[in-house]
């Protein structure tokens, strides 16, 4: 509360937990915790400025059973004003944005996260996994962890149970991304892909947990095929900045290329944040495709393949590294590059046209030899005739000189976002 005033940052006010189980709780480690964190954003639900009027000391107590989603919310506070139709209903707003049924006895919360943890399996087909070795790997009762194992799932609306599951879930794109809303549960075409953590108890017996989901919608692309456009993606708060958003996005490319109705993966207004994990996870499938790369830039663009054998289109079976800034290629990537050939890469991959085209101007650039003053001015004009034809209708309207000025300006600051996002993958 500020200055008496019975106003409440309603970021601070709501309190968000994935609670887990007494028995798995066990086993985690000192410094994992995946209680009491707050929203980013809680305007969709509490309005433009944030604030919650007429109390003092307010807790909004929002929790969730790990895997199962079932919801516990509680409202506590040290004082409410008398004048009932000025202050706000923090309660009865918040519950207008999770389905009925949550429950307010704390008691009975615990008991169901307790049932849940052993009964809850995700939903759908599971189309990824990975493992990650924890860094701490003694737990209390003495034993390790070797690794931890997580999932990624597929499903729609019309898996039985999804429905109600994605209703629980789906909070969490209001408190995390800016302008996210809710989807129309009505219309046809949505898919979702869904990350856990799955730990296994000392028994055996597995628990999963939720980490983090994304939103797929499918468009109809002449003659035949669809195209799957991105619309939602959040990793939970306890999960990130450890490497699940990759996992994540990977796992959706994979299940674009593995599915030969869909013709490309489009995102659709990307956050600057997920902009970047997008770019670094395509850059690296790109380098580490030993068939692209080679036709590309030429023999000198691979070096040190490890594992050998024939690398298919869309998929890397060998690690390779490129040549660093200023070697010399002879391949299709040019500069300026083989627009032929690169569109039918581009089909191959699946990948969306501004989105390769970046991705091949960042590798060219990455191969670009600073003293070679041919190859500088073809990689500057591939850019800029791009840059021109995606702002056409504004750059149009300026006089000639204004244009290339604006042009020029805008090609450095992509450059330098280019040198940005490539000392990330390096």
């Amino acid at each position: 509360m500020a200055g008496g005033d019975w106003t409440t940052d309603s970021n601070e006010a709501l309190t968000l937990s994935l609670v887990r189980a007494q028995e798995d709780k066990k086993a985690l480690r000192s410094d994992e915790s995946f209680e009491q964190f707050h929203p980013t954003f809680t305007y969709p639900i509490y309005g433009e400025e944030e604030k919650i009027y007429g109390y003092e000391d307010l807790v909004i107590d929002l929790r969730f059973a790990s895997g199962s989603l079932a919801q516990f919310l509680s409202v506590s506070y040290a004082k409410k004003l008398d004048a009932s139709s000025t202050v706000d209903n923090a309660e009865g707003i918040l519950s207008e944005f999770i389905p009925p049924g949550y429950d307010t006895d704390e008691a009975m919360f615990l008991s169901r996260v307790e049932e849940d943890a052993i009964s809850f399996k995700p939903i759908g087909r599971l189309v990824h996994s990975y493992k990650r070795s924890p860094r701490i790997h003694a737990l209390p009762d003495g034993t390790s962890e070797e690794t931890i194992e997580y999932e990624v799932y597929h499903a729609t609306l019309d898996d039985p149970g999804f429905r109600e599951y994605h209703r629980r879930m789906q909070i969490f794109i209001l408190l995390y991304i800016e302008a996210g809303s809710y989807i129309n549960e009505e219309e046809e075409g949505w898919e979702f892909v869904v990350l856990y953590e799955k730990r296994k108890r000392a028994n055996g017996t597995p628990t999963y947990h939720f980490v983090g989901y994304s939103s797929l919608y499918n468009f109809y692309c002449f003659p035949e095929r669809v195209r799957l456009r991105l619309s939602q993606f959040v990793i939970l708060p306890p999960y990130q900045r450890q490497g699940h958003g990759s996992e994540l996005y990977k796992a959706i490319y994979n299940y674009v290329l593995s599915c030969p109705a869909v013709s490309e993966l489009t995102v659709e207004d990307p956050a600057e944040a997920f902009e970047d994990l997008r770019d670094r996870n395509d850059l690296r499938m790109l380098l580490a495709h030993e068939q692209f790369i080679r036709e590309g830039f030429g023999d000198s663009g691979v070096t040190g393949s490890q594992g050998g054998g024939r690398v298919s289109k869309g998929k890397s079976r060998a690690r390779t590294q490129v040549v660093p800034l200023g070697s010399k290629g002879k391949g299709k990537m040019g500069p300026p590059v083989d627009r032929a050939w690169a569109e039918n890469w581009r089909k191959d991959l699946k990948i969306a046209s501004r989105q390769f085209h970046r991705l091949v101007e960042m590798l060219i650039l990455l191969h670009l030899d600073s003293a070679d003053v041919r190859a500088e001015r073809a990689f500057r004009l591939q850019v800029k005739e791009r840059l021109y034809r995606f702002n056409f209708e504004v750059l149009a309207q300026l006089e000639k000189e204004e244009r290339l000025e604006k042009l020029e300006e805008t090609f450095q600051s992509v450059r330098d976002d280019y040198q940005r996002i490539l000392a990330m993958v390096r």
